[in-house]
């Protein structure tokens, strides 16, 4: 049967369920982004390595979130994206339950990998079971909305729900908190959602997915470990030798490949090449600040994790509606005018940062700058999205797509590196000053290619 006549049968009442089964996919997925943030405090104290081993805490989710996704992806074309659908809840919510009763800081770590390797598969078939099961295009495309702006919903919610948690039951409610989640998800996807049709054996690119794990891991475990090894180490300096091999072996493996997992013909397009960009260092910035402003509140300023949820609110509260406004203007003006102004925010936003932190900086001097950093980002991300699908024929606007998310969130993995290790978990003054600077000079040379690249509608 064809797609686009595939049936969607049902009362409105099932078909609220089946979205709903769908959309906690991405809820799941979104909320552990940034709800562990405000526990790292507590967390400290089952970690061995410090600020080190934090960093592994948030970046094994994230790097087999990254490393996978594409793969993810592929394996719902192959095998149906219900059935890796459900694979990916259950190994997410058992994962979870690992984390949550995790008795050493090894035991987390490989928990939370196993949270990426099911987010991996979570994210990328729950889209395409929302694309499934409405034939109708517009409905489509409200169902799409709703989907995604509940992903955006719990990205914003995850600090204050998790500072909640762990003031009334400590930091393990945080991944726990899943558990209920994933039982209501994987009971409503059994009960309403059906497989996809027109299943095809897409090739697995194994020898890419190989390299891409091992480039990434090489080079942000190398980060990491630089600074309590020290950066002429021996292990440091043999992985990212060893990032190099592998890297250049992945390149090499991906342009010879007839079904790439990471089309490198994509990046031929200038549009795409300079979106892929403004999205790794986007991301680099907000995930590496987020985690050391996290340690910075609880440390150096003293606040509770609840009261450091809600210090992240100027940073997170207003996504959701920028989000929709910046998706208008794009549809309006173009790209280029709401990327440029989410730019030029959020470049400010990282530069004020930085000049008016100091020694005795209370909150109150500092709030308005994460208003700015995440007023700009919400601004920048959709009309970048939009310009990056524009750039390819609706076949491939999947794998685009799937493209620039693992992008995106590799430079979540590669921020959290840096400016972690820049910042001294968020005990350095000078540290946190010079990490928000880079962020702000990275985004400033992204900001320059989006005026030279991004073009306004008919130049």
């Amino acid at each position: 049967m064809p797609f686009d006549a595939c049936p969607d049968p049902g009362t409105p009442a099932r078909r609220a369920a089946r979205l709903t089964a769908l959309s906690l996919g991405i809820v799941v997925v979104q909320l552990d982004v940034t709800i562990v943030n405000v526990a790292l405090d507590q967390i400290h104290a089952l970690m061995p390595g410090g600020v080190a081993g934090l960093q592994w805490v948030v970046n094994g989710y994230t790097l087999a979130f990254a490393s996978l996704l594409l793969t993810g992806g592929a394996l719902g074309d192959r095998f149906g994206a219900r059935r890796l659908y459900l694979a990916g809840f259950a190994l997410f919510t058992l994962a979870s339950a690992a984390c949550g009763l995790a008795p050493s800081g090894t035991v987390l770590i490989a928990a939370r990998v196993g949270q990426g390797l099911g987010a991996a598969l979570l994210m990328p078939c729950s889209l395409a079971l929302v694309a499934h099961a409405y034939h109708d295009a517009g409905e489509r495309m409200r169902a799409i909305g709703i989907w995604a702006g509940a992903g955006g919903m719990a990205m914003v919610a995850g600090p204050v729900v998790g500072g909640a948690l762990v003031a009334l039951f400590g930091w393990r409610s945080i991944f726990l908190v899943n558990l209920p989640i994933g039982a209501i998800g994987i009971w409503l996807t059994l009960r309403f959602t059906v497989e996809t049709e027109g299943r095809h054996s897409r090739a697995l690119d194994i020898p890419g997915q190989v390299l891409a794990v091992v480039a990434l891991v090489a080079l942000t475990g190398s980060i990491i470990e630089g600074a309590p090894l020290g950066w002429t180490h021996p292990a440091v300096l043999g992985g990212l030798a060893l990032f190099l091999v592998a890297g250049a072996g992945f390149l090499a493996v991906e342009a010879r490949s007839r079904v790439p997992m990471m089309p490198l013909g994509l990046f031929r397009h200038p549009v795409f090449s300079t979106v892929s960009l403004i999205g790794f260092l986007m991301n680099a910035g907000f995930y590496g600040s987020t985690f050391l402003l996290s340690l910075y509140f609880q440390g150096p300023l003293g606040l509770s994790p609840f009261v450091t949820g809600l210090a992240f609110v100027p940073m997170t509260g207003l996504i959701a509606l920028i989000n929709v406004v910046a998706g208008r203007i794009a549809a309006q003006r173009g790209a280029r005018l709401p990327m440029v102004s989410g730019l030029c925010l959020t470049v400010a936003g990282f530069g004020a940062l930085a000049l008016v932190m100091g020694p005795a900086t209370d909150y109150g001097a500092i709030w308005w700058t994460l208003l700015m950093i995440g007023c700009g980002t919400a601004l920048t991300v959709p009309p970048m999205t939009a310009a990056l699908l524009a750039t390819v024929d609706r076949a491939r606007a999947g794998i685009a797509s799937g493209v620039l998310n693992a992008v995106r969130q590799t430079g979540g993995a590669i921020g959290v590196a840096v400016l972690g290790a820049i910042g001294g978990g968020g005990a350095s003054i000078e540290g946190m000053r010079l990490a928000m600077l880079l962020s702000g000079g990275a985004l400033l040379l992204g900001l320059v290619a989006a005026i030279v690249w991004i073009r306004q509608p008919g130049q």
